[in-house]
């Protein structure tokens, strides 16, 4: 519930056991369990339960969320074993008739709580070169598409870098050194694009031997997207255009 709206009415609570996966360096080595109980309105979303607990359980709780609007991506974590915005969940969507468990995104390292170290994420994202490469003197209008030319690459336009893909992936757990989904969802994105002038440059670095040739095609990620990019695709369309050169 965010602050100053209205309590929902008694009758429509219900109760719900919040199992969340607890870390803190300065307090163990190694992360615990801590359980929670809530009288939570069903329709509301793991994000307003979390925000609850911290408010008036725990105020240690520690996670990340911005605009709590599934935009920024910022809140992506593990809830009942699967990867998921919490801004995006509902309660009565994930069986609040048993505990409710809520961990950190895997893959990355724990800082506190929900919250991992994003750094080598982004660090793969930046290396993919996620911008508009182009040469010549500035245009004297803008760059015109077709339809057709914009809808080659308007499904990975929908990526929000909430990691979510990147950590479900089994190859990404066992070796950081993957670029991952979201890096190569994001080439995939200037790759294709009619405009840019750097797509060579681009496959080139997905073609080391931590780029796209490690994807084992397991659909983790796909399933694991918020907003429903079709990751697995567009890999493989990266393979693609790796072997043929024709993008």
């Amino acid at each position: 519930m965010e602050k100053g709206e209205a309590e929902a009415p008694a009758s429509h609570l219900i109760t719900v056991t919040f199992r969340i996966r607890r870390f803190n360096p300065e307090i163990a080595e190694e992360p615990w369990w801590d359980d929670f109980t809530l009288d939570i309105d069903p329709k509301d979303r793991v994000l307003d339960a979390l925000h609850q607990l911290k408010w008036e359980k725990d105020g240690t709780l520690t996670f990340r969320r911005s605009c709590a609007h599934g935009i920024c991506g910022s809140d992506a974590m593990r809830i009942n074993g699967r990867n998921r915005l919490a801004c995006k969940t509902l309660i009565k969507d994930i069986n609040p008739e048993k505990p409710i468990t809520v961990e950190a995104i895997k893959g990355l390292t724990p800082l506190k709580d929900l919250v991992v170290d994003m750094d080598p994420f982004f660090q793969a994202y930046r290396d993919v070169m996620p911008f508009l490469v182009t040469t010549g003197n500035e245009p004297t209008r803008e760059r015109h598409q077709s339809d057709e030319e914009r809808a080659r690459f308007d499904d990975t336009t929908k990526c929000i870098l909430c990691a979510a893909c990147t950590s479900s992936c089994p190859v990404f757990w066992n070796d950081g050194q993957y670029f991952g989904p979201a890096a190569i969802v994001n080439a995939h994105r200037f790759i294709f694009d009619s405009r840019d002038e750097a797509g060579e440059q681009r496959l080139e670095i997905l073609n080391d031997r931590d780029g796209v040739w490690r994807c084992r095609t397991t659909f983790n990620c796909t399933d694991a997207c918020p907003r429903g990019i079709e990751v697995t695709k567009a890999i493989q369309e990266v393979k693609k255009a790796l072997i043929t050169r024709r993008f």
